[in-house]
């Protein structure tokens, strides 16, 4: 019998769907998904995006179905600016957006780029507003971001309010801040940004209802992982309310990076039963792309696009892999395009061996013979403190054959 927990590409917790769980009256009924990779992404240090890379990720976000491509922000050079048009002209389904500071040149720039939404960049947290905007006042603050925001819908873009460091934020100033927006230049949507990366969930929670009481727009969620709570605290935003969420392909972003494209997509997915817009069996796809572009590899066991994930060296439950994999994982490999692997070492049983015998074509070993080479993977895969390759294999099969021990 199908239940919400279990399909054929996931089985996850029945726990996750008990009443006291999923009473969340606040959550939306749709999420769109807005990429940042090619902004907050290329941020990354060291990480440099050209103009035909920034056009191909654009083209593969679009492809898999992100909903909306922050392409940028067009005062950090012409090339960014000229990157960003020639994104805009490209004819994508995706909402194509850059960021900008409530500065009229930067939002003329923007408008020159034909976007068609701005997200505007405003600092909100006492750190922010005192040591790296030239000491502005509160009052300077509000004074600037109402011109700022009112002169981008004069320009006739969509416009986001993208509250820097929102988490390290007063109260008192944030609410000052959207009452004031509201009555005179209300914006499309507002964000909430954890800029630093240290709020918790239910501060989160918190943080967007609270929000929510005092604009009547969409509230946006864009999170850091400094403290490796970035999803936690995306999923907490958007149980509290949150329509829109910020996304970076491979985690990318400005120190421990924002929260990861695929971790969002697939934990809405199988945890909530909410489909995004994207299509989960291309992830492992989009992350090897941008993978090579950035020159930041993926590490093999990060969740869901690693490709350490999916592969097992223990010999117990070998041979459901491939016929019931869902009695090993939550996720079926396939569901984020990715396939089973077995590899031999240490944790090997017999059961690796028949599969990898099967595997490489290998004929004639007696059941004696296997568990020979059996004993020979295990003892190399505890003397190279490692895995056993296909061609260290193949050696310790002839040398089985050949009533030899391999010298370890």
């Amino acid at each position: 019998m199908h239940q919400r927990w279990m399909s054929d590409d996931f089985w996850v917790s029945p726990f996750n769907y008990e009443p006291g769980v999923i009473n969340r009256p606040n959550m939306p009924q749709q999420i769109l998904i807005h990429d940042t990779t090619l902004r907050d992404g290329e941020q990354t240090p060291g990480v440099v995006f050209r103009l035909a890379e920034k056009m191909e990720i654009a083209k593969a976000l679009d492809g898999i179905g992100v909903d909306r491509i922050e392409a940028g922000m067009p005062m950090v050079s012409p090339e960014d600016a000229e990157t960003i048009t020639a994104i805009a002209g490209l004819g994508l389904k995706a909402e194509i957006s850059c960021v900008t500071r409530a500065v009229k040149a930067d939002i003329d720039l923007a408008a020159a780029c034909g976007v068609k939404r701005v997200v505007v960049e405003m600092p909100t947290s006492v750190p922010r507003l005192k040591y790296q905007y030239a000491k502005w006042t509160e009052e300077e603050a509000i004074e600037n971001t109402v011109t700022g925001l009112a002169y981008a819908k004069e320009k006739g873009l969509k416009v986001t309010l993208f509250m820097m460091d929102t988490g390290r934020a007063e109260k008192t100033f944030l609410e000052k801040l959207l009452v004031s927006v509201t009555q005179q230049s209300p914006p499309d949507a507002v964000t909430v940004v954890d800029t630093s990366g240290c709020l918790i969930p239910a501060a989160t929670a918190n943080l967007v209802r609270f929000i929510k009481e005092h604009v009547p727009c969409p509230i946006e969620i864009h999170t850091h992982n400094d403290m490796g709570l970035g999803l936690a605290n995306t999923l907490a935003a958007v149980e509290a309310g949150a329509e829109v969420v910020h996304v970076c392909v491979n985690g990318l972003g400005e120190r421990s990076g924002n929260v990861s494209l695929d971790e969002v997509v697939m934990s809405l997915l199988c945890l909530y039963g909410f489909k995004t817009s994207v299509d989960h069996r291309r992830l492992t796809e989009i992350s090897g792309l941008v993978a090579r572009l950035s020159n930041i590899p993926v590490h093999r066991n990060k969740p869901i696009v690693g490709n350490g994930i999916f592969c097992r060296e223990s010999g117990l439950g070998i041979d459901l892999i491939e016929k019931t994999p869902l009695a090993i994982y939550s996720l079926v490999p396939s569901a984020v395009g990715q396939k089973p692997s077995i590899v031999l070492g240490k944790k090997s049983g017999i059961a690796s061996i028949h599969t990898t015998v099967q595997r490489l074509g290998i004929t004639g070993l007696s059941e004696e013979q296997m568990r020979a080479v059996l004993n020979q993977v295990k003892a190399l895969g505890i003397s190279k403190k490692g895995l056993v390759t296909d061609a260290e294999f193949l050696k310790i099969v002839t040398e089985v054959r050949q009533g030899h021990t391999m010298n370890l």
